[in-house]
């Protein structure tokens, strides 16, 4: 059995957020997609839109602009332009 994820989401203002959760949905450039722990490693880039993710069986999300990510071991770390 897979641990959970760990997401880590960082701004140009310092960290937004870091805790575990369950999937997370990602706005990419090459359209939307979801991240399960498992999840093969991947590097991919964001587009406006919103980042969510489940936690405690609630959604919650985070508006970005732009930015990056990268998933490895189920660390994700997410590196964003908020949405202003």
């Amino acid at each position: 059995m897979s641990k959970g994820l760990t997401l880590r989401i960082l701004t140009p203002e310092g960290p937004a957020f870091e805790g575990g959760v369950e999937a997370v949905f990602v706005p990419g450039t090459a359209g939307r997609f979801e991240i399960l722990p498992g999840h093969a490693p991947i590097v991919s880039s964001l587009t406006q839109g919103e980042l969510k993710w489940r936690e405690a069986g609630e959604l919650r999300g985070f508006a970005v602009r732009s930015g990056a990510l990268m998933l490895k071991d189920n660390e994700l770390t997410v590196c964003a332009e908020p949405e202003r």
